[in-house]
């Protein structure tokens, strides 16, 4: 081989290394719309072939590569996060080690995203805020707006993270004081935090049992069965209802803004940060491909509506029917240095309205239902998905090969295997750069018995 030509294969090696790398950190992430092509069926057996479109950068370049950037990072509180001048005071983004390097809210692998969810007891109204993130030191793009809250407003905040593991911070007590949980001591859940979503969700449970909330029905979906929540197992992956559905601007100087219309307008060419969470996932790719509408409601911060992860939550507790997938001590981000916590895994449901153990199912009936239902459903709407967008065109090409790959990565991730459960995905293909291809589901898997 020429050097020239062992030179291409080492520079084309190190890219689908890369590549490899990014799937597996971003396998829930990257909204760029593509167009996939039909799937084929061959012998009995199912598989996806789509065409990998050319991907389109949304993000400007930040000061560190996605690649290199440091995942630790640390979020401070502005004062009175749970009040209308604390929503619209904006969170701070530094380093946790700054020997690791530093963080910046534009560079994709690090961006932090804070939702809050109102809900007025009174009136039973909820709405959605998405305070802003900025660096350590700088000032957004667009000073945001204070918004009018309730006088009885009872205020949840969730947080989502594009790296590893986030630290929560605020001086004094006011990690405390405002109820919010970054994990269990010092083994932080990863990606996912939140604040008061214990009175959050307790104030809506009496706000539905009173008839003064009515959370929209479901739906039908194309395929004739009920469109999925976030709790369904036909949907979920190794981490279920983790991330939050805010977007942020963020100007060719990196300085970020709100994602609201008139701040598009005061920033022309402004790039889009988007969470790639499971909550996203569900309201902007699956609901439109199964001709679903995610519930949305009032947005305080630059008018119309908005989702939630609040808001999936809410209306999975309300509708989603057995078995309901209730996150499992198994779940990456509930374990301790690797092992199962019932404690840790509590902290989580908390956060996410969902009843304490030992409610739900154990690692081996939640990777068993996973498994079984979840396939059925893809191979079910196999077309539909093939036919729609990828979340991440450079993991896959179509809806259908991502959540086939994030099937795949799930058995793994929840160690599916030492059940005696066969993984639902018996062969992937990637394309010359990296991204899923094309998905073989494995015709029929034997069931253990439970």
């Amino acid at each position: 081989m020429s050097q020239r030509a062992r030179s291409h294969a080492s520079a084309r090696d190190q890219a689908l290394r890369i590549a490899r790398v990014e799937r597996r950190r971003w396998r829930r992430h990257k909204y760029v719309l593509v167009v996939a092509a039909l799937p084929l069926i061959v012998g009995g057996v199912v598989t996806a072939a789509t065409a990998a479109p050319p991907a389109h950068g949304t993000v400007p370049p930040a000061p560190v590569s996605a690649a290199d950037a440091n995942p630790e990072c640390t979020i401070t509180f502005p004062p009175a996060p749970l009040t209308a001048r604390g929503l619209a005071t904006p969170y701070t983004l530094s380093a946790t080690n700054p020997a690791d390097g530093p963080c910046h809210e534009a560079n994709r692998a690090q961006t932090v995203f804070v939702q809050a969810t109102i809900y007025n007891p009174a009136t039973g109204a909820l709405s959605v805020y998405n305070p802003l993130v900025v660096d350590a030191g700088r000032r957004p793009a667009v000073t945001p707006s204070v918004p009018v809250l309730p006088a009885v407003a009872v205020v949840g905040i969730w947080f989502g993270y594009n790296g590893d593991n986030l630290t929560l911070h605020a001086a004094g007590a006011g990690l405390a004081l405002n109820h919010c949980v970054n994990g269990l001591g010092k083994s932080v859940f990863g990606q996912y935090a939140y604040c008061n979503a214990a009175a959050f969700f307790t104030s809506v449970k009496a706000g539905i049992a009173a008839h003064r909330l009515t959370v929209p029905a479901l739906g039908i979906a194309s395929d004739g069965k009920p469109c999925p929540t976030t709790r369904d197992f036909s949907i979920i992956d190794q981490d279920q209802s983790d991330n939050v559905t805010t977007k942020y601007l963020v100007a060719a100087s990196g300085a970020t803004a709100q994602n609201t219309p008139a701040n598009a307008a005061r920033l022309p060419g402004a790039a889009v940060l988007a969470n790639p969470s499971d909550n996203a996932l569900l309201d902007n790719f699956i609901d439109p491909a199964l001709g679903c509408t995610p519930w949305s409601v009032r947005d305080l911060a630059g008018g119309g509506t908005s989702t939630s992860l609040a808001l999936d939550e809410i209306q999975a507790n309300a509708f989603q029917a057995g078995p309901a997938a209730l996150v499992p001590v198994n779940d990456p981000m509930t374990t301790v240095s690797g092992a199962f916590s019932a404690a840790k895994t509590n902290l989580y449901r908390v956060g996410v309205g969902q009843p304490p153990l030992p409610a739900g199912q154990g690692p081996r009936l939640y990777c068993q239902d996973m498994d079984s239902i979840q396939t059925a459903r893809l191979k079910l709407d196999l077309n539909r998905f093939a036919n729609a967008a990828s979340p991440d065109p450079a993991a896959a090409t179509s809806l259908l090969t991502f959540l086939g790959d994030r099937l795949n990565a799930s058995f793994q991730n929840l160690g599916c295997a030492r059940f005696g459960l066969t993984d639902p995905v018996s062969s992937e293909t990637t394309d010359d750069a990296g991204a899923v291809s094309d998905v073989t589901f494995t015709p029929s898997a034997r069931r253990p018995a439970i």
